[in-house]
């Protein structure tokens, strides 16, 4: 971290330049009244953040004005979100109060402060408060949006400066991100402050990778603007002679992060991923020939360029949930290479680049319908907010299923269009029309023909939902259906069963109480439920009703001395949250794991098998409950949910000098099918390399072979030097290591 040096006078300089900068970013006629609410506003937050600094050593006004700035330029909002941004963290962090905001600027502006207070603790502290916290940020949503949208730009400045916070608080800063301020971003339709989230998440959970494609882009920037040209300058010429529409065609590159992810996905390299960036034709359009001229210009691409039939999207005629409209298209462009074209107006490109604060924009008139989409969106947030019984981290799961999902459009029988996330079932229809529908479910009808509950739907389907009196929710439902409603809805009704089951199970432990002439209290209650290894009352009395808890087992026990016992047993075992090695670990928040040192026998750890870690890799330590600490990769495809959803749990580890141990990885390999291949591969593991081979298996298809090696290696650099000698061999053409 770099050291800060004050100077007075040089900072109250670049105060006022970052504040004089920030009023220039306010898009709309400020008034009198507003430039003094302003600057009352800046005055206000300057005299209370005066003693405070951040991680940097800059002083930390720059933050509130660096989010005041965000609001204004890049969401597009007025003075009231500039006021509430500069605002935003007084109430929390200085002396200044609520009422002192509300006497100043009035209900509004302090009920928008509150708001930002309220939710400023989401993803923190225990999982079940990171929840709440969470359902307050939503419940704000749905309230005033400019809450949200004051606190993305809070979270998209710390994480532009997020380079002088420690490596651990990095991890789990940026994994949060990822896992739902991104998303959320994407379904509110900021594009451009999602993709920019994503890849800063991406510059610090896998350092490495996004240094690899950021360096690459950049290598190869001259050869893709050389390409961009050659591709506009026919489609340039042909819009300008054949049509009187005035347009801009520019060519954008794809985010790191959309790039990684095709990577991952196609399981290919960097130079095998062909779009590499987009081309984008904005039109200047009025609103009533914004369809006729996206299509015309759509007529004149394919004219010049061969499409790709599957990979035509119309979000004109059907606009997103969020409420991004354009055309998308890929074709073929010069030297056989595929190229998305995406066709839009400047009103549209407005909304995809600023979201919902567009929307209040164009509310007018002719496309005040197109909003409505968000609207049932806000609606459907507030049912599942409704199902207060959710457990806390299955309520963010549930939410979180309905921001990222690709839409598909369907109709009920009388012909009207609902829109549902992509894999979408049958019974997520039936619940999306109404709860007492999907509840009754039995089955369905598409396009006239009988299915079950689980069928997945498709783009254009019609259905009709069949239901019967007699039918309930079962947990099955809960493997097929996808969308936040229908699970929040199957959750509750099934909660409410177990309730009525819990009563008669309960009725029956109190007359076992009696018998055995103990008084009924909590610590009784906590001496059943642990014996039997149960986490809430419900959930004991449940399994008691049917019958998981034996009636005769209940029978034998004994209750002496405040104590329950098994006289089979003759010291029950206890059952503890943490285990007491990982509690004192825990005591200290400073306290740094030491993997493979003199530390390691004090602390029990295992190393995850969902990710397998080795040493080089970047890792992290997880407390679980009864199984120590679990060693994972930072890039492990559990590590951002772990990360984001229990960071009270999460212990920093660092890789010391440990002794020669062997760890068991495994290699996916694949190239053409010639004599002699494999041989030439074992040769080099087990001769050259000299490492212990466990497995090899391949399939071979058609000329290519498919393999998956299973090696033992000491660390990453014994691994990498394996993979890179692989690579060099004659007939490989790609190797890597098992994503697990």
């Amino acid at each position: 971290m770099k050291t800060h040096i004050i100077d007075s006078e040089q900072e109250n300089k670049l105060i006022l330049k970052e504040y004089r900068s920030m009023l220039r970013c306010i898009q709309q006629k400020l008034t009198k009244s507003d430039r003094r609410f302003i600057r009352l506003a800046f005055e206000m937050a300057v005299d209370a953040h005066k003693d405070m600094r951040r991680k940097s050593g800059e002083p930390y006004i720059l933050h509130p004005l660096a989010v005041a700035q965000i609001v204004a330029k890049e969401i597009g909002l007025g003075s009231t979100a500039v006021i509430c941004a500069l605002l935003h963290d007084v109430v929390e962090d200085t002396e200044l109060t609520l009422e002192d905001i509300e006497r100043e600027f009035g209900k509004k502006i302090a009920k928008i402060i509150d708001g930002l207070t309220k939710i400023s603790g989401v993803l923190d502290l225990s999982s079940s408060l990171q929840a709440e916290n969470f359902r307050k940020l939503l419940l704000t949503l749905t309230d005033d949006v400019r809450v949200i949208l004051i606190k993305m730009a809070d979270r998209l400045h710390n994480m532009r400066t997020l380079d002088s916070v420690p490596r651990h608080k990095q991890l789990k800063i940026a994994s949060e991100t990822s896992y739902l301020y991104a998303p959320l971003a994407h379904r509110l339709g900021l594009y451009a402050i999602k993709t920019e989230l994503e890849d800063l998440s991406l510059k610090f959970t896998e350092r490495e990778v996004y240094r690899e494609i950021a360096t690459k882009l950049n290598q190869t920037k001259r050869e893709r603007s050389k390409y961009i040209n050659e591709f506009i300058k026919p489609l340039k010429d042909g819009l300008v002679e054949n049509t009187n529409l005035d347009f801009e065609i520019y060519g954008r590159p794809k985010s790191i992060h959309s790039i990684y992810s095709k990577m991952k996905s196609k399981s290919v390299t960097f130079e095998e991923v062909y779009d590499l960036f987009a081309i984008r034709v904005i039109l200047d359009s009025p609103p009533e020939r914004e369809k006729s001229d996206c299509w015309n210009v759509y007529s004149k691409v394919t004219d010049i360029y061969r499409p790709n039939p599957d990979r035509l999207r119309d979000w004109i005629s059907t606009p997103k949930a969020n409420g991004y409209e354009a055309l998308h298209t890929t074709v073929m462009g010069p030297k056989g290479r595929w190229v998305e074209v995406q066709i839009r107006t400047k009103r549209m490109n407005e909304i995809a680049e600023k979201g919902y604060a567009a929307h209040w924009k164009y509310k007018e008139g002719a496309v005040e319908s197109r909003d409505s989409s968000l609207d049932d969106w806000l609606l459907r947030i507030r049912e599942i907010l409704q199902n207060q019984d959710s457990n806390a981290l299955d309520f963010i799961n549930d939410f979180k299923l309905n921001l990222y999902s690709d839409e598909i459009y369907v109709f009920t029988p009388q012909g009207d269009l609902k829109m549902l996330p992509k894999s979408a079932t049958a019974l997520d229809f039936a619940f999306e029309i109404h709860t007492d529908l999907g509840v009754k479910c039995i089955g369905a009808k598409v396009n006239h023909k009988l299915v079950p509950l689980s069928y997945e739907l498709s783009n254009g389907d019609q259905v009709e939902i069949i239901t019967s009196k007699k039918q309930k929710p079962n947990e099955d439902w809960l493997n097929f259906v996808v969308t936040g409603k229908a699970r929040s809805k199957i959750k509750s009704s099934l909660k409410e069963e177990k309730r009525t089951l819990a009563k008669i199970g309960e009725d029956y432990f109190n007359k076992r109480l009696k018998q055995l002439k103990v008084k009924k209290n909590s610590s009784v209650i906590q001496e059943f439920m642990s014996y039997f290894k149960m986490t809430s009352p419900l959930d004991f009395y449940y399994n008691i009703a049917i019958g998981r808890i034996s009636k005769a087992k209940l029978e034998s026990l004994k209750y002496e001395k405040n104590k329950l016992i098994d006289p089979e047993v003759k010291e029950k075992a206890k059952i503890d949250e943490v285990p007491k090695e990982v509690s004192k670990a825990k005591i200290d928040k400073h306290t740094e794991l030491l993997i493979f040192d003199e530390s390691a026998d004090k602390i029990e750890y295992k190393f995850a098998s969902c990710c397998k870690p080795i040493p080089g890799d970047d890792v992290f330590g997880f407390i679980t409950i009864n199984e120590g600490i679990k060693i994972h990769k930072t890039n492990c495809p559990n590590a951002i949910k772990l990360m984001s959803s229990y960071g009270h749990r999460i212990v920093k580890t660092k890789w010391t000098k440990q002794q020669e141990i062997a760890f068991l990885t495994e290699l996916l390999i694949s190239g053409i099918d010639d004599m002699g291949v494999m041989n030439r591969m074992t040769s080099i593991i087990s001769g050259e390399l000299k490492i212990n081979m466990r497995s090899i298996s391949v399939d071979s298809k058609d000329g290519i072979f498919e393999g998956r090696i299973t090696v033992f290696v000491n660390d990453t650099d014994q691994l990498e030097a394996l993979i890179i000698r692989l690579r060099e061999l004659e007939g490989v053409l790609s190797v890597s290591r098992r994503d697990y």
